[in-house]
């Protein structure tokens, strides 16, 4: 029988384990530092899906993955356990002074191209169906008409878990630290207890963690981890058909039932690796509440209940997933570094690497070969939030 191991049991780990078992009868093991997974991304996330973004293979990655998604309780069921993930579908809002108007209309014509169902509104327009939204100040919005929400990331990460082992995958809780190997091919992973496992094939899938184990191979991996701080918010505002609305600024905003999730992106100053228990309060009073009370006047008199913060695994490249074979080797794989969009982009990730493992064609991931790093080709994807 053809064995997989898997360094990493995030979300990304989990989904190939569950389609390399699923789909190809492969007796894979999955090895996770964390088994409470209380820093992992997969537990962190914000756990939206979008099809607005910049290049054509995060659109295909993302639809493939939404549709996953609206049929998840039928492929992972287990027996009749049937995961329940909340999928719902109000959009995306990314708004747009002048000086930004001409890049939305450039995206707006890639992604119709690429099938999105989006559209462009003018002030007026973004006035008329949300007329809780200040306008004075934007000349354009692009708005996901179908196909991008949000929904339990966590819930999705457990039922790849439980459907990988009801098909016969295991999972150690070991920390890898190096490899054995023999010419061009991995022949075992060593872990920090003393413990070596085997296997005909091994996957990085490590997230923010990545780059030690790249490293282990004699390879960089630009991966690092990035904090982002996410704003739970109480008002008394309603605001009726709210998608997640990205400001000009930067900062967003979304509905959670009756509170409001709100942040900004990772910012290009901040140290890797800074401590996830460290909010930045200063953030939220000098940028975010400023930016949310003058694009939503409703949402001036809002207060924090709470707050977190999670891991970007950012690929300091260009910002896009590291998925396919590592250069060098016939049997190492990596799928890392989505940089933000690695929870939506999973289930089309995790099969598409499965299948390349399996030696089957995986033209999904075929453009975020880690290749490119070694040709210096940068893959940028502008949207990232």
């Amino acid at each position: 029988m053809f064995e997989v191991t898997l360094l990493g049991g995030g979300v990304m780990g989990a989904a190939t384990a569950c389609f390399l078992a699923r789909d190809h009868g492969a007796a894979v093991t999955v090895v996770e530092r964390d088994p409470s997974y209380a820093r992992a991304s997969s537990s962190l996330s914000l756990s939206s899906i979008r099809q607005q973004f910049s290049q054509p293979v995060n659109i295909a990655l993302s639809r493939w993955s939404l549709d996953f998604l609206r049929r998840a309780a039928d492929e992972l069921a287990v027996s009749d356990d049937r995961p329940a993930l909340g999928l719902v579908e109000p959009g995306y809002l990314y708004l747009a002074t002048e000086a930004g108007a001409a890049a939305l209309r450039t995206l707006h014509g890639l992604q119709r191209a690429e099938g999105v169902d989006v559209t462009l509104l003018a002030p007026a327009e973004l006035a008329a169906r949300f007329p809780w939204l200040a306008v004075d100040d934007l000349a354009l919005g692009s708005l996901g008409l179908s196909g991008e929400g949000w929904f339990d990331g966590p819930a999705l990460h457990r039922a790849f878990r439980r459907k990988a082992m009801a098909c016969g995958a295991r999972f150690v809780a070991a920390e890898a630290t190096g490899f054995e190997t023999a010419g061009d091919r991995v022949t075992a992973v060593r872990c920090a207890d003393g413990s070596r496992l085997g296997g005909d094939a091994f996957v990085v899938t490590a997230g923010a963690w990545s780059a030690p184990l790249g490293r282990a191979l004699g390879l960089e991996l630009p991966v690092h981890a990035k904090k982002r701080d996410v704003f739970v918010l109480e008002t008394p505002a309603a605001l009726p058909g709210c998608p997640l609305v990205i400001d000009p600024s930067g900062f967003w905003f979304r509905p959670e039932g009756r509170l409001l999730l709100a942040g900004g992106p990772p910012r290009g100053d901040d140290p890797d690796d800074a401590p996830l228990d460290a909010i930045d309060h200063g953030l939220f009073d000098a940028g975010l509440w400023p930016t949310l009370a003058a694009r939503v006047p409703a949402l001036e008199a809002l207060r924090v209940r709470s707050a977190w913060a999670g891991y970007y695994e950012m690929n300091a490249f260009d910002h896009n997933g590291l998925a396919g074979r590592l250069p060098g080797y016939a049997n190492a794989y990596a799928a890392c570094g989505f940089s933000g969009h690695g929870m939506q982009q999973s289930p089309a990730v995790g099969w598409a690497m499965a299948r390349l493992i399996a030696g089957l064609d995986a033209p999904l991931v075929q453009a975020l070969s880690p290749q490119r790093l070694l040709d210096g080709r940068r893959l940028l994807e502008a949207n990232v939030i």
